[in-house]
């Protein structure tokens, strides 16, 4: 079992992470992009995953990392079980979904930004 001081720690050590409340959770958030929720009444962490992690991290056992039974799902959001899940598979997959997600802001604002002029 993760404990959710675990979780805490574990978001936390990653560069550039903040915490901020998320309606009735706890969001862990890299450059203002979530890629990860607490939900510490239900044991559950929530991680943003691509659909190919998702579906690997998934063949692992569907009672312990499952994808959200909703649209979200479909788009990547994962549910953890804290207390089936091993510890390393837990880092495994938080670390995936931060760099899914770091990867992904850095990717949004590269595009975003216009492109500088080179000198003749």
């Amino acid at each position: 079992m993760i404990t959710p001081e675990e979780v805490r720690t574990l978001a936390l050590s990653m560069p550039e992470t903040v915490e901020l409340p998320h309606f009735e959770k706890t969001s862990f958030r890299v450059k203002k992009k979530i890629f990860a929720t607490m939900d510490t009444k239900s044991n559950l962490v929530c991680v943003m995953l691509s659909l190919v992690d998702q579906s690997a991290f998934s063949a692992y056992d569907k009672t312990v990392i499952y994808p959200v039974p909703n649209a979200w799902g479909k788009h990547g959001a994962t549910y953890i079980n804290l207390k089936k899940v091993k510890k390393t598979m837990f880092k495994d997959a938080l670390s995936t979904a931060y760099n899914h997600i770091a990867t992904k802001s850095a990717k949004q604002k590269a595009a975003k930004s216009p492109a500088k002029k080179r000198k003749k």
